[in-house]
C-alpha cells in the first residue's frame, strides 16, 4: 500500500470541501478522539483534542458548514517520559509555531506517551486509527518499535531515524523501511557524511582522524563519517579517547599529538561535544584543520554573550542549522524564538528540537495537501520531500559554518 493510496482516497472528498472554504481563515477543529480501551494503551496513552487553535481565527457561526471530514495529523510525543520530557515539549512548541503560521483546515491531534516502546506502540496505534498522518515518535527505539510491529498503515514522519538492528553503534543510512515512514529527525550520522563531503572536497588527499569517546552519539557519528570518508578511497583512522566527567585523559592526548606529528596531511574529525573539542584544539595547536557537527556549537543566538565564547575553537568547522545559525534568515525569523523559563538556561539541542516541530509541521501541512514532491526552505536546512511507489525519501542539507572570534558563523559571512 503507497502514500498515494492511503492518503488520496481518504482526502479527496475533504479536499474538495476545503477548497471552497479558502479565504475564510477556519480554524483548526480536532476530530473527537478516544483512546484504545486496551488496559495496556490506555494506561500509556493520552489524547488531546483541539490542540492548536490559533487567537486570530475566525469562528464560522453555523458550525455545520465545517467539513465533516477534515484532514488530521496526530503529533505522537513522549511528554510522560522523565527522560524526554523536555525534548518532547520543545518539539510540541514548534510544531505549535508552525501550525500559528501556516495554520489550516487541518485537525491536530496531540497523542502522549511514556518512553518505553510498548508505551509508544500503543499510542502509535491510537494515532493511526483516528489520524490521516502520524507524526513521530521521537526516540529511536520507538521508531524501531513500530517498524518491527508492522503497523505502520498511514504516512508516518518520523522524527528520529531507527535503531539499526537494534542497535545504537550502526552508522548506517536507514534501510528497508515502510514505503509509508518519512526519516527527517536531525540525524548525528547525517551531519557527520555531509562534514565528510565537505572535507574531503577542500583536503582530497589527507588522512582523517576520527576522534571520539564511548558515548553512543559519538560513536555513531565517528563510524558515519569515516565510512563516508573511506567510500571516497581516503584513509581513515578512528581513535576512541578515554573520558571521565566528559573530560578527555590528558595523557592519551599527548599521545595522540605525538602521532599526528608524523602522519601528514592530515585532518581531525571531532564527533565530540564543544568541550572536549576545546581540550583537543587547545592541546593540538591551530594548525591542524579540524571539522566537527553540530555539538560542536553550544551557543543560542538569542543568549550569547562575550563571557561564553571559545577563541580556542576559532577556524574549526562544522555544520549547523539555520535557526542556531542565521536569525535574520527570512525562513528563521518569522517564528517566535523558544520560550525559556526565567530561572532555566538556554539550550542549544532544545533550540534545535523547537526548529525541527517546526519544520514537522510544515512537512506534514505539504503531505496533507497531497504534495508527493517539494523543497522547502526550512529553519533545519534545505529540505527535499519525494514520496513515490518505492516510498519516501527526505533529504536535508545543513549549513556550513566555522568558528570566529570565539562565536560560531555561517562560512559565507566570512568570505
Amino acid at each position: 500500500m503507497s502514500w498515494g493510496d492511503v492518503m488520496f482516497g481518504r482526502l479527496a472528498k475533504a479536499a474538495l470541501l476545503v477548497s471552497l472554504l479558502i479565504g475564510l481563515c477556519l480554524p483548526a477543529r480536532a476530530i473527537t478522539t478516544t483512546p484504545d480501551t486496551n488496559a495496556e494503551a490506555s494506561d500509556a496513552v493520552s489524547v488531546t483534542p483541539a490542540a492548536f487553535i490559533p487567537s486570530d481565527a475566525i469562528r464560522l457561526a453555523d458550525d455545520a458548514a465545517i467539513p465533516k471530514r477534515q484532514p488530521s495529523i496526530a503529533l505522537l510525543l513522549p511528554t510522560r517520559s522523565e527522560a524526554l520530557r523536555a525534548a518532547a515539549e520543545a518539539v510540541r512548541a514548534g510544531f505549535q509555531a508552525g501550525y500559528e503560521r501556516e495554520y489550516d483546515t487541518i485537525a491536530i491531534n496531540i497523542i502522549e506517551t511514556g518512553d518505553a516502546p510498548q508505551d509508544i506502540l500503543a499510542g502509535y496505534r491510537t494515532a493511526s486509527a483516528q489520524s490521516d498522518i502520524v507524526v513521530g515518535p521521537l526516540s529511536r527505539s520507538g521508531v524501531a518499535a513500530i517498524v518491527q510491529a508492522g503497523v505502520i498503515d498511514k504516512p508516518t514522519i518520523a522524527l528520529t531515524p531507527p535503531d539499526n538492528a537494534g542497535t545504537s553503534d550502526s552508522a548506517s543510512p536507514p534501510a528497508g523501511l515502510p514505503p509509508q515512514l518519512l526519516v527527517m529527525g536531525l540525524s548525528i550520522e547525517d551531519e557527520a557524511r555531509q562534514v565528510a563531503n565537505w572535507a574531503s572536497g577542500e583536503h582530497p588527499h589527507a588522512k582523517a582522524l576520527v576522534i571520539f569517546t564511548k558515548t553512543a552519539w559519538q560513536r555513531r557519528a565517528g563510524k558515519a563519517f569515516a565510512l563516508q570518508w573511506q567510500q571516497q578511497g581516503l584513509e581513515a583512522e578512528m581513535i576512541e579517547l578515554p573520558s571521565n566527567d566528559g573530560f578527555l585523559n590528558g595523557r592519551m592526548l599527548l599521545q595522540l599529538k605525538k602521532q599526528m606529528q608524523n602522519d601528514t596531511p592530515m585532518v581531525l574529525f571531532l564527533a565530540l561535544d564543544a568541550v572536549q573539542a576545546r581540550q583537543v584544539r587547545s592541546l593540538m595547536g591551530k594548525q591542524v584543520v579540524q571539522y566537527g557537527t553540530s555539538q560542536l556549537n553550544p551557543f543560542v543566538p538569542s543568549a550569547t554573550v562575550s563571557a561564553d565564547r571559545m577563541s580556542e575553537l576559532d577556524g574549526t568547522r562544522l555544520l549547523d542549522i539555520p535557526w542556531q545559525l542565521q536569525p535574520d534568515h527570512p525562513a528563521v525569523m518569522i517564528y517566535p524564538r523558544l520560550v525559556v523559563e526565567a530561572d532555566r538556561k538556554p539550550d542549544a539541542d532544545l533550540e534545535r528540537l523547537y526548529a525541527l516541530g517546526i519544520d514537522a509541521y510544515r512537512v506534514a501541512r505539504e503531505i496533507a495537501a497531497q504534495h508527493t514532491r517539494f523543497d522547502l526552505d526550512g529553519v533545519t536546512g534545505k529540505l527535499s520531500v519525494r514520496i513515490d511507489k518505492e516510498g519516501a525519501h527526505f533529504a536535508r542539507s545543513a549549513q556550513q559554518a566555522v568558528y570566529r572570534d570565539g562565536g560560531v558563523t555561517p562560512t559565507e559571512d566570512v568570505r
